[in-house]
């Protein structure tokens, strides 16, 4: 529909697929489905509560089975192969390629495992087990085995035959991958150039000896800025010894980035991309129990400071009125600074090289900050309680809570990233701890010293 968000289209699709399951309409929900690609209705699948996703999963035609199965996040896929009879698992995953079949065996019941294993001829199955060998967020587990090679000592029209005899090329081709007698990468031809250029000259005088190919131990997200970088759509894959095993696809890429994307909003609040939106109550509940346990201490580590100054604050009201200002400043700043370079360390333009700089740069924005926002802050507080030396400590406060926050916010991800530890998972919960831990010691320490 020209003009309408895929968002929108998602709404409408919900709100009559809704009215259609009250209503017990079964043929026109059918209908429906069947003018869905996989991708969306795997999209609406993940979008329906649990009885209604069962209802619409029972009306799927079996031959999209297998291509939703692909497309729904791992929570639902787990739901929805529960509940699947074992034959329409195997005719489901025997429709696979076979970098699709590596990606979801593991989540078959083993019965289902083995009848489609032993369904695969040998030249699969080696295939197969020469994907699994990789992690599944690395080149390897990212690549698929359906490439197309050459030698660089045939003429042009010799592949141009070739082709003929195959019938047919993999999807999202756009080059033929160069290879020697024992399957050592030697680089690529653009198909453009094998349709354009005169059939009598070999490979080798037009083939590219520039392109690197891709280390099947590369990361999923390192892969994925390769192709950003370089406007890649496929590229080829090699193990430590330079054989060609494989190659990776723009599409399979694109997946990459958004599971990036959603794992570094989702990861903020402790939860995963893979969590089902309509999970039982108790998972969801018993998933997020340990992040709000994590949160409850670093609160209660506020909490002891500022009752560390229990009686500065009995004697001055107006320091609890203004408490919550000095935290929220810096609890800002931090997170401006820290999702800067969180997503610096996700796109690689941050590291050990250029840290100290952005630093610098850092709490110099944070200091430039800090004298702004304390004298506008120092001015209300003036005219709100009458008191001088509060709105200059309130000042003093602010000034040293957010150069604090700009050197925290910095910090975090780079330590937490060398520590192992996902800077997007923790870096908040660390920054609000040391923002308000700061901010209170800073704010409550100056009055009792100077003013109670």
């Amino acid at each position: 529909m020209p003009g309408v968000s895929t968002q929108d289209q998602t709404s409408e699709r919900l709100q009559a697929i809704d009215i259609l399951i009250q209503q017990g309409n079964v043929d026109q929900l059918q209908q429906k489905l069947e003018e869905l690609h996989p991708a969306e209705l795997a999209h609406l699948l993940e979008s329906l509560p649990r009885e209604q996703r069962g209802h619409l999963w029972s009306l799927v035609d079996l031959e999209e089975y297998g291509d939703v199965l692909l497309h729904v996040n791992d929570d639902v896929r787990a739901e929805l192969i529960e509940g699947a009879e074992d034959h329409q698992l195997v005719a489901a995953a025997q429709s696979y390629d076979t970098d699709d079949l590596a990606d979801i065996l593991i989540d078959l019941p083993d019965d289902v495992t083995t009848k489609v294993l032993q369904s695969l001829d040998e030249q699969h199955r080696l295939r197969l087990e020469a994907m699994m060998s990789y992690p599944e967020d690395t080149a390897g587990g990212l690549m698929n085995t359906d490439t197309i090679t050459v030698r660089a000592d045939i003429t042009l029209d010799v592949v141009i035959r070739y082709l003929r005899v195959l019938g047919a090329i993999p999807e999202m081709t756009d080059n033929l991958i160069v290879v020697n007698r024992d399957g050592k990468y030697q680089g690529t031809m653009v198909l453009t150039d094998l349709l354009t250029r005169d059939p009598t000259f070999m490979v080798a005088d037009i083939m590219s000896r520039e392109t690197d190919a891709i280390p099947a131990s590369m990361s999923a997200s390192d892969v994925a800025s390769l192709f950003e970088q370089r406007d890649l759509i496929s590229a080829p894959v090699v193990d430590e010894n330079n054989n060609l095993i494989g190659r990776i696809t723009i599409d399979d890429v694109v997946d990459v980035i958004r599971d990036e994307a959603d794992h570094s909003i989702l990861s903020m609040a402790g939860l995963s991309e893979e969590d089902d939106m309509f999970a039982p109550v108790i998972r969801s509940s018993r998933r997020r129990t340990v992040w709000l346990g994590i949160n409850l201490v670093t609160a209660l580590l506020a909490s002891w400071v500022i009752g560390q100054f229990e009686a500065t604050i009995e004697k001055l009201v107006a320091l609890a009125v203004l408490m919550p200002v000095v935290a929220s400043m810096g609890g800002i700043a931090g997170s401006q600074t820290l999702t800067l370079v969180i997503r610096g360390i996700a796109t690689g333009q941050v590291g050990s090289a250029n840290a100290k700089q952005l630093l610098n740069k850092e709490l110099a924005v944070g200091a430039l900050n800090g004298l702004l926002w304390s004298f506008i802050v120092a001015l209300v507080a003036f005219f709100w309680f009458k008191d001088p030396q509060l709105s200059a400590i309130i000042a003093v406060a602010i000034l040293v809570n957010l150069v604090v926050a700009a050197l925290a916010g910095a910090t975090i991800p780079l330590i937490l990233k060398k520590l192992g530890i996902d800077p997007a998972l923790a870096g908040g919960v660390v920054l609000t701890t040391v923002t308000d831990v700061v901010g209170f010691l800073t704010f409550l320490g100056l009055a009792a010293a100077f003013i109670v």
